[in-house]
């Protein structure tokens, strides 16, 4: 599904080249659940946003269910990342004004989704996420795993074969974490691909394989 081969990303800092990712080659099999662990600066985040189609590498390619993406335009990058990959993170990124319903309906209406089949969507989310009570409730009205059901609930509107998850319980409590990493878990579980990326160890490694990346370089590539 995802093959990265040989991929540089570099950024210009005053006059020093940081190199945030040096020659990363990653094959990523449908259905896999795997962890991107590293510590602070490793290219960890670096890594999510060329996964994500957020940023493009200055070398190297990459394939996308067998199609190489590396020198898609801007909109084809969009219309790629919108139909196949949704995004869940630590601070949810929300439309503050907008109700649980319509952050969930957005991406849909963006893509031209028919309105019928819109509402059938979001109807199966609400149930699936325990959010029908919420239906009407903007994110300040809501608690922090309540708001994170809601962005994956969004994420998953597309019905997206990747879900990436960038520190998604860093901004919860350790039970409202469990709950959050028990929905993205099922939806592995569904057959999603799920990469979920973090400094967590214990969260990393609840994954089936768990990718380590220090300075920009895979180090370890572990398996159960």
């Amino acid at each position: 599904m995802i093959r990265l081969t040989a991929i540089e990303r570099t950024f210009r800092v005053g006059d020093e080249t940081v190199h945030a990712l040096r020659g990363v080659s990653l094959d990523i099999g449908a259905g896999e659940y795997l962890s991107i662990m590293g510590p602070s600066g490793s290219g960890k985040s670096s890594l999510l946003n060329v996964l994500g189609l957020l940023d493009r590498p200055n070398a190297g390619r990459y394939e996308l269910d067998g199609r190489d993406v590396t020198g898609l335009t801007d909109d084809e990058l969009a219309r790629v990342r919108r139909e196949k990959i949704g995004f869940v993170f630590q601070f949810f990124h929300l439309v503050p004004r907008l109700t649980a319903e319509q952050n969930i309906e957005l991406p849909m209406m963006l893509a031209g989704i028919d309105p019928l089949e819109r509402r059938r969507r979001l109807d199966r989310l609400l149930v699936e996420y325990g959010l029908e009570s919420r239906a009407r409730h903007r994110p300040d009205q809501l608690s922090g795993g309540q708001c994170q059901r809601v962005a994956i609930a969004r994420a998953m509107s597309m019905e997206p074969g990747v879900i990436l998850a960038d520190e998604p319980t860093g901004n919860l409590d350790r039970h409202t974490g469990q709950e959050v990493m028990a929905l993205l878990e099922a939806l592995h579980a569904g057959g999603g691909t799920l990469i979920v990326v973090t400094h967590d160890a214990e969260l990393g490694n609840r994954a089936k394989r768990r990718i380590r990346i220090v300075d920009g370089a895979i180090v370890a590539d572990e398996r159960d």
